[in-house]
């Protein structure tokens, strides 16, 4: 057969991943501050993006009655000032995209049964202060300041010193204690060095020490890991001889040999498992729960309300949106003077991205509240009733309901938080797991639902009645949630709820 060469056409479709369409996922899903960030960026190196004040004017731009030239086209001269139609025109943008707390809150109807207790709820009324957009004029939330300032550990444990001790002597002791212990929490001084220095009775010293290491976190100004342990299970109340013999060998829970330690416990091989899993859950070096990181505050990037006739408003939280605009008097004005072709150029594609980041952040804040609205109408007996009533939810459900792909509403839902009368919740918390009904047609439980559950029956246990994990899965079947026993102890353990042996020998001692 021979081979010859000819020219075909041929149509095909493919989906191409242009960079703005990538920056433009990337906007989706970043944090409020991690976008704040991003644009402070974009604002540094494109001279044509402004940043907007509360008004819609570019921040640096002078008033038109100011300008030297009125007849330069600028787009802030008086007789564009009063239409807003000619003033998107000359921006060629959406006033609503640098002003999103400009649009009326959507509202989610409520059904009536839920309208009622949402009424009498008296979690429901403490965001009635908050507008529409989030501003609430002088009863305004400002959520910042709910977030303490970054504490260390020292600065913590001093703190914690002031309340406790009252001798300015013993005081005096305290603060060189805590002077030598290490961003672990471990005291890595010595005791005689501190009473020959001070003149303090080696008593004194090392009463304060047992002070200090009462305070918080657990387990702080230990000199060793068994103690650092010890001073955590007393906290617990579950030193006991064996556990106590347990930390008297911990070389040999490092090498798990469970006979040897069984022999030196005096306990079966089930509670030797048991005490090496509440080792293990414990906290090795406590100081480094404060870091040298700096914590950032958690802010709200939407906020809802009950509104007076029984339904939700979802708003966003302005404060969180960058106001940017395109400033196309400068631009104008540079650009007649530009000659050289690659400032043209650069010129160009300034004016190209300060668009594409415009329109890109209306419709992020747009998807958003998209995003929000459906999730508090899918889980609105939730916001009105309880945890109790979350409903299993997934990415599927939500994305139909918007008409969006799911990885649309999942880069949404990542590092997005929702504050409600019920507490400041991450978008993802409302996504759990579907658990089905043990009556045949019954509607399924969400697995956060069903965690509280497990909770509320075992806080309710009677110290001679301790319910194991079969009881309780007895009780949830009867109470219509078809569960399995292991999937009742995984959900116990990610509590970090003892199990039905180590409660009732807990209970025990009491």
């Amino acid at each position: 057969m021979a081979l010859s060469q000819r020219l075909e056409f041929r149509q095909t479709q493919s989906l191409v991943m242009t960079p703005q369409l990538m920056q433009a996922i990337k906007l989706l899903q970043l944090s409020n501050l991690d976008l704040t960030t991003y644009v402070e960026a974009e604002l540094e190196r494109n001279p044509v993006l402004d940043r907007a004040d509360s008004d819609g004017v570019a921040a640096d731009e002078p008033p038109a009655a100011l300008s030297a030239d009125p007849a330069e086209g600028d787009w802030l001269r008086e007789d564009m000032a009063p239409s807003r139609q000619a003033l998107e025109e000359g921006l060629g943008t959406d006033l609503d995209n640098v002003f999103p707390d400009e649009r009326p809150p959507e509202r989610v109807e409520a059904p009536a049964a839920i309208e009622q207790a949402a009424g009498s709820d008296p979690y429901v009324s403490s965001w009635s202060n908050i507008g529409a957009g989030g501003h609430g004029g002088e009863d305004d939330v400002n959520f910042e300041g709910l977030t303490a300032a970054e504490t260390s550990l020292a600065d913590h444990l001093e703190t914690q010193l002031m309340l406790a001790v009252e001798d300015p002597r013993l005081r005096m002791i305290g603060h060189f204690i805590i002077d030598m212990i290490d961003e672990t929490g471990y005291f890595a001084g010595n005791l005689d060095e501190i009473a020959e220095r001070l003149d303090a009775e080696p008593a004194d010293v090392e009463a304060v020490l047992a002070v200090v290491q009462g305070f918080d976190p657990s387990g702080v100004g230990a000199r060793s890991l068994k103690e650092c342990l010890a001073i955590q299970l007393g906290e617990r109340d579950r030193l006991d001889p064996a556990m106590a013999a347990l930390l008297e060998h911990l070389d040999l829970v490092a090498k798990r040999n469970i006979p040897a330690l069984r022999r030196v416990c005096g306990v079966d091989e089930e509670d030797v498992a048991e005490m090496i899993a509440e080792l293990r859950a414990l906290t090795p070096k406590p100081g480094l729960a404060f870091g040298s990181a700096p914590i950032q505050p958690v802010v709200p990037d939407v906020l809802l309300r009950s509104a007076p006739d029984g339904t939700w408003l979802v708003e966003l939280n302005a404060d969180t949106l960058p106001r940017v605009l395109v400033n196309q008097a400068y631009y104008a004005r540079v650009a007649r003077n530009v000659r050289n072709d690659a400032d043209k150029v650069f010129l160009a594609e300034a004016l190209q991205t300060a668009n594409w980041l415009t329109r890109s952040l209306e419709q992020r804040a747009r998807t958003i509240l998209k995003v929000a609205t459906e999730i508090v109408r899918q889980q609105d007996a939730f916001f009105a009733l309880g945890i109790q009533y979350l409903r299993p939810l997934n990415l599927k459900i939500v994305a139909d309901a918007i008409g969006m792909h799911e990885s649309t509403v999942s880069r949404v839902t990542a590092n997005k938080f929702i504050a409600s009368a019920r507490g400041l919740f991450e978008l993802k918390y409302f996504f759990t797991a579907s658990i089905g009904s043990s009556d045949r047609g019954g509607e399924a439980h969400s697995a956060e639902a069903v965690r509280h559950r497990i909770r509320q029956m075992i806080d309710a246990e009677a110290p001679n009645d301790i319910l194991s994990d079969d009881t309780i899965v007895k009780l949830l079947r009867e109470a219509g949630v078809d569960i399995a026993r292991r999937t009742v102890a995984k959900y116990r353990e990610s509590m970090r709820i003892a199990s039905s042996v180590e409660r009732r020998r807990e209970k025990a001692r009491r």
